[in-house]
């Protein structure tokens, strides 16, 4: 099957940039032809691994190049006649491609994997800058409670619209959970497919030893909690002074949490790694006893949770967005409810005080990591939604045909 796969990024910055590298090289193995086609932008400037690009900026463009790009548009058309898809597998494609290349699509049987909430938030969080989760359509609340500028909020809110007045040139929505199916049917999304994140297989972690370690992996970002993960240690500090935290990430926040980390004391207790390479991350976290995942915003899956259970570790997470569906309290992990820095941090403490206790709940968690996340499940669970796509296309095109109408291509 030839297979194109759209994402905004060809670069490992995040999950779903990540995942979709390793897609193409999963799918190749199994005998497709498959290409990446991206934005030519590089954020931290990593070099892109696309084998076709089109335009893309970090630059104070941006606002206006994520709401219409027709570079990028008249590229990917390009692409389109040359390798001639039998299914695209669209990702991100709000922060650089735009909506602009939806039109283009209409001709092929073609798939939304929904990575976050940015479908229905400029923000792409469902958070307010003061914290509190965000439960009300995109629109005047987004200028209302301070999300957006009023510079970004009339371009922000024109990219919306689009999507959502183009959206029907996908064939099949895909969804990371249970619960971010759900916010993207009372997003007007239809019935979305469920397919939960793969996760690439990792040797266990050698047995535990002292001194008793938690591990943070993720950006340092006010919606990741990386805060709560430090004031948690100075609460635990007491009971477990020998207890140490690794913070691997880096993001705006990095200076603050350093700052946050002297004033409570924590200097010789924490370990800052920065952004580690994959390879590099799994050896420096197979110490840990424990995982915290202390995200604020509704998480659309939690892959760092996968990743550490597929390792073997112990999660201790907030019962938010799609953790609860990765961690299964008090199998895999413990949940503490969002915010609650005091209940985190008793969590962590049950860890703590029992090797055994970690040992076997890290157990279970990496059984339970290799049943429902692991890349052949999600590549073999992929390929029938590509298989589904066609089938619904090919439907489509039969009524079309049937009632002698068409839809008209723009950009096309």
């Amino acid at each position: 099957m030839r297979v194109l796969l759209v994402n905004d990024y060809a670069v490992p910055i995040g999950g779903a940039e990540a995942l979709f590298l390793l897609l193409r090289s999963e799918l190749r193995e199994r005998g497709h032809e498959v290409r990446l086609f991206a934005s030519r932008a590089r954020p931290g400037g990593l070099e892109p691994l696309s084998d076709a690009d089109g335009f893309g900026t970090t630059s104070r463009l941006r606002t206006l190049v994520q709401t219409v790009n027709p570079a990028a548009s008249l590229s990917l058309r390009r692409e389109l006649h040359g390798f001639r898809p039998e299914v695209i597998h669209v990702g991100m494609f709000l922060t650089q491609l735009s909506p602009a290349i939806l039109p283009l699509l209409r001709g092929y049987p073609s798939v939304y994997h929904i990575h976050w909430h940015r479908p229905a938030c400029p923000l792409g969080t469902k958070m307010r800058p003061d914290g509190t989760l965000c439960d009300v359509r995109w629109g005047r609340a987004c200028r209302r409670d301070g999300c957006l500028p009023r510079r970004d909020w009339f371009p922000l809110m024109a990219q919306l619209h689009l999507l959502h007045t183009w959206k029907d040139a996908f064939d099949v929505f895909v969804a990371t959970s249970k619960s971010m199916r759900d916010r993207m049917t009372t997003e007007g999304f239809g019935q979305a497919e469920l397919v939960w994140n793969g996760v690439p297989p990792a040797p266990r972690r050698p047995p535990l030893t002292d001194p008793p370690t938690i591990a943070f992996a993720g950006r340092l970002v006010p919606e990741k909690g990386p805060h709560l993960a430090l004031e948690a240690l100075r609460i635990l500090s007491v009971r477990f002074p020998d207890a140490r935290l690794l913070m691997a990430g880096n993001g705006p926040e990095g200076a603050r949490l350093e700052r946050l980390s002297t004033e409570l004391g924590l200097d010789d207790r924490v370990t800052w790694c920065g952004h580690l390479p994959r390879e590099e991350m799994e050896r420096r976290l197979s110490a840990a006893w424990v995982q915290v995942v202390p995200s604020r915003w509704e998480e659309p899956f939690g892959l760092v949770a996968a990743e550490a259970a597929m390792r073997g570790t112990a999660v201790v997470a907030s019962r938010c967005g799609a953790l609860p569906e990765v961690v299964r309290e008090d199998i895999t992990g413990l949940l503490f409810p969002r915010d609650d820095v005091g209940a985190l941090a008793a969590c962590l403490g049950r860890l703590l005080e029992s090797r055994a206790l970690a040992e076997r709940i890290g157990g279970d968690a990496r059984a339970h990591a290799l049943a429902s996340f692991g890349m052949d499940s999600f590549v073999d669970r992929m390929t029938e939604i590509y298989k589904l796509a066609r089938r619904r296309h090919g439907d489509q095109s039969r009524r079309r045909t049937t009632s002698g109408s068409g839809m008209p291509g723009c950009f096309a």
